[in-house]
């Protein structure tokens, strides 16, 4: 058997896998802990040097595959998710790429690569974007034609709130999502005035009763179609498995058949 095929037998051993996989997950807690001061001035050096194993260990993963995979290698979404990451990984941290050393936390991703069933939620959210799309131009629209509206009819009284289209979206944003819209936006704006529930309501429940649940239906839908995809699959590789026994079964029996 080549060394290219060993590798890349040997890399998609469950036990590389998780290893793997605890790698990732041991290398978040550092970076979590690098966040503590009194957690650096204590074990600073220590902490830094596991943390450079740790992206050792995914540089060694990349090239393993790099060579057992070759151009492969990139014909595949998530090893070209991986190598990005780890590749922000290697970039230094130094002058004017401050920001690439808070980056580093993007290596816990990693975690979705290495995981089937969390590539099977990231792949259902993708699948779900076109139709989410439409859903979003939707809520666009609400939001445009809501915030013109509460302009016109609030921002004189409530410039802070609805002065501005802008400033008029972001509101019926934060009213949308529930966070102090009662207490907090409408019932100041209904004391000046009192049928402004009229505009609120019916808004709440467009956007945040119908399209948001919307979306999530739309999710919801494609991860089902996900796993039934991967259901065929595996179903139609097990067929193909228990043909092939039979198939070889038979053939034996032939070959003794013709022997006698």
């Amino acid at each position: 058997m080549p060394f290219r095929q060993k590798l890349d037998r040997f890399l998609d051993r469950n036990i590389v896998r998780n290893t793997i996989i605890g790698v990732i997950i041991f290398n978040a807690v550092l970076l979590g802990l690098e966040t503590s001061d009194q957690v650096m001035q204590a074990v600073g050096p220590l902490i830094l040097l596991l943390d450079s194993l740790c992206l050792a260990v995914f540089v060694a993963e990349i090239a393993a595959k790099l060579v057992a995979r070759g151009a492969g290698f990139f014909r595949n979404g998530w090893n070209i998710f991986d190598f990005v990451i780890v590749g922000i990984a290697l970039v230094p941290a130094g002058q004017g790429f401050a920001v690439l050393r808070a980056l580093r936390i993007l290596r816990v991703l990693r975690l979705v690569s290495a995981t089937p069933r969390l590539q099977r939620v990231v792949e259902g959210f993708v699948t779900a974007l076109p139709g989410m799309g439409s859903v979003f131009l939707l809520m666009a629209l609400i939001f445009y034609i809501g915030a013109v509206m509460a302009t016109k009819l609030f921002g004189d009284a409530f410039p802070d709130w609805f002065g501005d289209l802008g400033t008029s979206a972001y509101t019926l944003f934060q009213i949308m999502t529930l966070e102090s819209w009662s207490m907090g936006i409408v019932r100041p704006v209904m004391e000046a005035f009192p049928y402004a529930w009229a505009f609120f309501v019916p808004f709440i429940m467009v956007t945040t009763f119908a399209v948001v649940n919307l979306l999530v239906g739309l999710i919801v839908n494609s991860m089902q179609d996900a796993h039934a995809e991967e259901a065929n699959a595996a179903t139609g590789s097990y067929r193909d498995e228990v043909l092939a026994r039979l198939e070889a079964i038979e053939k034996r029996l032939e070959c003794n058949s013709a022997r006698k």
